[in-house]
């Protein structure tokens, strides 16, 4: 499996977490962005994820680029799901590896922002009465 992976298929923590382990890492964090079942107390049906995804894919690597080399990581990973996402499921996963915890952290933050932000996946929440695409930062 790739450490830049985009799919319809669910996705997996243990596979990312896998990707990115090191014997010299002292931190391994973990941010999974998973699909919730309600937006501003309306009730939400599921997710429906579209990509460019060659675009998306190079975004992404820049992305682990700049975070492994900005935080001195040992590695990153980042997945993410396009298509129809039920309630509950994971929509993306980040990992990263570092010889401590704060880099790590630091690292997982500066990726979701960044990819939020630059990446070319865009979101549609279903609700029962209607849909609409949301932007990245409401």
């Amino acid at each position: 499996m790739e450490k830049i992976y985009i799919t319809s298929d669910r996705l997996s923590s243990q596979a990312c977490i896998d990707l990115v382990s090191d014997n010299g890492s002292g931190g391994l964090v973990v941010f999974i962005g998973n699909v919730r079942n309600k937006t501003k107390d309306k009730a939400v049906q599921y997710l429906d994820f579209e990509s460019y995804e060659p675009m998306a894919l190079k975004e992404m690597q820049k992305i682990s680029d700049e975070a492994i080399s900005r935080w001195n990581l040992h590695d990153m990973a980042i997945h993410h799901r396009v298509g129809k996402v039920p309630i509950g499921e994971e929509a993306v996963i980040i990992a990263c590896s570092s010889p401590h915890r704060k880099e790590s952290f630091a690292a997982c933050e500066f990726a979701i922002d960044t990819l939020k932000e630059t990446v070319p996946i865009w979101k549609k929440e279903v609700f029962e009465d209607g849909e609409v695409w949301v932007s990245a930062h409401p």
